[in-house]
This record gives structure tokens, C-alpha cells and sequence, in this order.
């Protein structure tokens, strides 16, 4: 699979090599949403063990937060799967 990848990349233009490389950064957006996610639920976490009374609020908050959070991933794939099918 990876031969097949490469030998396509090999034969292709520069604009198709660009693309690539576009598509591959536009992905990286889901690792900057992994650790956002991380760092979302670590202090909600921290704050429900500080203030238990107000668990139930720190628990919607990270939900929406989290939702929020992983739109930004699902863009950057979005933008990915745009750039490879419409420009390469």
C-alpha cells in the first residue's frame, strides 16, 4: 500500500505533491484537537475532585467544550478529503 502511495506521488506532478503535503498538514489539526480534548477533561476532572457540589455543571460545560473541540478535527479532515478529491 505504501509502495503504491509513493510510486503514485513519484510519477505525479508538482501540484499533486503540494496537495499532498496541504492535505497532510490540514490533518495535523486533529492532533491539536486530541490535546485540547485532553487538557478539556483533565480540569473539568480537577475541578469536579476540588468542588463536587458543582460536578454537574463542570460536567455539561466539558461536553459542550469536547463538542466544540472536535469540530476543529472534523474541518481539518474536511479540508483534507477537499484538497485531495477537488485540487489532486
Amino acid at each position: 500500500m505504501l509502495l503504491q502511495i509513493l510510486q503514485v506521488l513519484a510519477t505525479a506532478d508538482i501540484n499533486t505533491g503540494l496537495v499532498a503535503i496541504g492535505a497532510g498538514i490540514a490533518v495535523l489539526t486533529g492532533a491539536g484537537s486530541g490535546i485540547g480534548e485532553g487538557q478539556i477533561c483533565s480540569k473539568a476532572i480537577e475541578g469536579m475532585a476540588r468542588n463536587p457540589e458543582a460536578s454537574n455543571q463542570l460536567r455539561s460545560s466539558m461536553i459542550l467544550g469536547c463538542a466544540l473541540d472536535e469540530t476543529t478535527g472534523i474541518y481539518g479532515l474536511l479540508v483534507a478529503i477537499l484538497l485531495i478529491f477537488f485540487l489532486g
